[in-house]
């Protein structure tokens, strides 16, 4: 399929937040052309953006979609409370189908936020797969391999699995953390990261009692003990990373570590609010998530990049510090590149069409002084006009084209959370 987008103000990323006025052509699942000229080519949609936004789309950078069930259900509790005794119970409850219809209701929320991929650290990996490619959603799966589930035999297996099962689907090696991980499977996943020179990442260095446990059982922070074991000989990279000391900074910028933040999780676990100023200064790329929905309980973009350049600021005393150009950049761009989604980064010919349109006929993007800023510092959901995710529009003026009717998915979610709350 052939669209053109027309009377478009096009923010593409390749030279920071400078804006064009012209069009974009879509063909197939790809960028053919971003100019001035109309051209002669026939097209079978043609969109007149009337002025607005096109831009590459949001990386949700760290989430767990399938969480949706748990939105609302466990608030106001410590990240460890809220873990062992409220979450995991519940997650040992969970199916290959409920976690296909649950992961279909976060695509949603996700693609209404202008996010048109998503890395998502979950279990029943094969539902996760088909949800995303029954709604058309690209997704980028981290295995999260723990002391109560999963193996680095079967994570070995479904890397080579989901690496080649639709253009939509890809894989990275990853576990939940240090503190639910033993020794001996951290150590055989450092060896297979090794042997198949691949990334791993892992939630790392989230509150305080975490690295302060860690330095107890091994004399290292998080992040020193796994680099000690090898596990970031080949890049990956960390969830969250709040409370990092001095080497943990030299080891991320050693071995091209990303570092990628969720503010608004860690606000409402209460865990801190990560260093983000420091990993500008150090060159440590960032990328942003929202987390799941159990914990933020929103998968909303707009809020993320906000509350993380908002926060610097209070936590740097410091109006200046991280710029919204900065955030901009982490939510489109740093985080394609954490996920090796390396031809979603941008809006270039040739580079995959996962395209956004920004209505700039809102009150809150009005007037027009500076419209990336506005973006980052005004925008939210109603501001997503268009959602395309490989050439094909799944969100367009409040409608959804994901293959199923919205009304279904929700009404599935609903049905799952009661049973599992009466089982």
């Amino acid at each position: 399929m052939k669209t053109r987008f027309y009377n478009a103000r096009i923010l593409t990323m390749t030279d920071g937040i400078n804006i064009t006025e012209g069009e974009l052509h879509v063909d197939g699942d790809k960028i053919a052309y971003i100019g001035s000229d109309k051209g002669t080519d026939i097209f079978d949609k043609e969109i007149d953006c009337k002025g607005n936004v096109l831009m590459p789309g949001f990386k949700n950078a760290h989430t767990h979609t399938a969480m949706t069930f748990l939105r609302s259900f466990a608030d106001d509790l410590p990240l460890q409370e809220w873990l062992y005794n409220r979450v995991f119970p519940m997650e040992a409850k969970l199916t290959p189908d409920r976690v296909y219809w649950l992961s279909r209701l976060g695509i949603l929320e996700y693609l209404t936020s202008g996010i048109t991929a998503n890395f998502d650290m979950y279990m029943k990996t094969d539902a996760i797969a088909n949800a995303s490619i029954d709604s058309g959603f690209r997704t980028v799966m981290c295995d999260s391999m723990n002391n109560f589930g999963g193996t680095v035999e079967q994570m070995e297996k479904d890397y080579d699995k989901f690496s080649s099962i639709d253009p939509l689907i890809s894989y990275h090696l990853g576990f939940h953390a240090e503190y639910t991980t033993s020794p001996e499977l951290m150590k055989q996943l450092s060896e297979l990261a090794n042997r198949r020179k691949l990334p791993v990442f892992v939630h790392s260095s989230e509150t305080k009692k975490e690295v302060d446990e860690c330095v107890e059982r091994y004399g290292m922070t998080p992040t020193e003990y796994l680099d000690s074991i090898g596990m970031y000989n080949y890049g990956g990279g960390g969830y969250h990373c709040v409370w990092m000391s001095d080497r943990d900074f030299e080891i991320f910028k050693e071995k091209k570590l990303y570092a990628v933040t969720n503010a608004a999780s860690n606000l409402k676990l209460a865990s801190g609010i990560a260093p983000i100023c420091r990993y500008l200064k150090e060159d440590i790329p960032v990328a942003i998530g929202t987390d799941g929905p159990a914990s933020n309980n929103c998968l909303d973009m707009f809020r993320e990049m906000f509350l993380v350049t908002g926060l610097q600021k209070v936590k740097e005393y410091d109006a200046e510090a991280c710029d919204a150009a900065e955030v901009l950049k982490m939510a489109c761009v740093n985080g394609a590149l954490a996920m090796r989604l390396y031809d979603c980064d941008t809006l270039a010919v040739g580079k995959k069409a996962d395209i956004i349109e920004i209505d700039l006929h809102q009150p809150n993007m009005q007037p027009l002084n500076n419209i990336a800023k506005n973006i980052v510092y005004a925008g939210s959901k109603q501001n997503v006009k268009r959602t395309m995710v490989n050439g094909k529009l799944l969100y367009e003026c409040g409608e959804f084209f994901v293959g199923e009717d919205p009304e279904k998915i929700y009404e599935k979610a609903n049905i799952i959370i009661k049973e599992m709350t009466n089982e």
